[in-house]
């Protein structure tokens, strides 16, 4: 899953950032609001987490802005913490509202919650056949038996699962699991494919040619 993580404070937005790229995620970042906003609209990210008082364009303008054509989830994350200001997010259209200081714990709870409601999956456990992918624990079972995936292997699955039926372009693969600092190597799919065939079996992900990739 891709995020876009916009803060303007240096020590934060490194810390946040490294903790949710080892959480699996992508991340691309941007440090005040006009980058953000312009990030935001060129790219379909899985989640934003967007603060408010920053350079240019503030977080309630951001938000503004993005809400009139697309609809990412947003979790605006500041020290603003007065009712008003809470009220103010989430009726302007963010899904989701966390005060500084937070525990990092939570903001990762929280942004997988948005993640799967966004996709229609709310629960956190996803069952194909003997395989159930623990979206909350970031873990995969086989038949009882956890198979040990790398994070960028369980993102892949995570994936197509929470799209399980409808084939997946290797673009948007690429997109949605690949942050702006990754490498685009032509066959870096293909190898994420072939070990998770090699773990779970060759018959969990098909491959129709030209148009992608399926988890039945």
């Amino acid at each position: 899953m891709r995020i876009l993580l916009v803060e303007d404070e240096p020590n934060l937005l490194t810390t946040l950032a490294r903790g949710l790229r080892g959480e699996g995620y992508a991340v691309d970042t941007a440090d005040n609001g006009d980058d953000g906003l312009m990030k935001a609209l060129d790219t379909d990210y899985d989640t934003i987490i967007l603060d408010v008082l920053m350079p240019g364009l503030d977080g309630w303008q951001v938000l503004e802005g993005l809400r009139k054509s697309k609809k990412t989830p947003v979790l605006m994350l500041t020290a603003r913490d007065a009712i008003p200001d809470r009220i103010r997010g989430l009726d302007s259209g963010a899904d989701d509202y966390l005060t500084k200081p937070c525990h990092l714990d939570e903001l990762f709870a929280r942004v997988r919650a948005l993640i799967r409601r966004h996709s229609d999956q709310p629960n956190p456990q996803i069952n194909v056949g003997d395989i159930v992918i623990d979206t909350a624990a970031l873990k995969v079972f086989q038949s009882g038996k956890e198979i040990v995936l790398t994070a960028r292997e369980f993102a892949l699955v995570e994936y197509l699962a929470m799209r399980r039926g409808q084939f997946v372009s290797r673009t948007t693969l690429y997109e949605h699991l690949l942050d702006e600092e990754d490498s685009t190597a032509s066959n870096l799919m293909d190898v994420y494919i072939y070990n998770l065939r090699k773990k779970l079996g060759s018959e969990l992900i098909q491959t129709r040619r030209g148009v992608g990739y399926c988890i039945e």
